[in-house]
């Protein structure tokens, strides 16, 4: 099942820009790894649960994953062949919005080398480039 918001103030927005660098939810602070963006663009709910269940499948129940993005941003999209005009397209589906640094999962209780090859699989299952990165000891 999809994610996407119980409810909203409004069903249609404009998609807007994406601009800066993830200044809140760039470290790891959940979990002990964490697969990091490192370019800014739009993860749809599809794209979010198809790399959980990659991470669920392949360490088969063990350990704690945290995704830290929701997709909160409407899509809309009109029929093909349609003519100009008649207003904004029914929503289509949802995204999530992506800045580089930001971290979109995180995960908890499994050994290094895992982690690593479970993110290498969910990389693969997202539109945009990724990273593996390491929770830091603060002093």
């Amino acid at each position: 099942m999809p994610l996407m918001p119980k409810r909203v103030k409004y069903r249609k927005i404009q998609r807007g820009t994406l601009k800066g660098k993830a200044t809140r939810g760039n470290r790891v602070s959940f979990g002990e790894y964490g697969l990091q963006v490192m370019e800014r663009g739009w993860i749809t709910s599809r794209q979010l649960e198809a790399g959980r269940l990659a991470v669920m499948h392949f360490l088969r129940g063990e350990g704690k994953l945290i995704t830290r993005v929701f997709p909160h941003k409407s899509m809309t999209a009109t029929a093909s062949e349609t003519r100009m005009g008649k207003g904004k397209g029914e929503i289509s589906h949802w995204v999530a919005r992506a800045r580089p640094g930001q971290i979109i999962y995180e995960l908890a209780g499994v050994p290094e080398e895992l982690a690593v090859s479970a993110f290498a699989r969910v990389a693969h299952k997202l539109p945009i480039r990724a990273r593996f990165v390491r929770r830091r000891m603060h002093p």
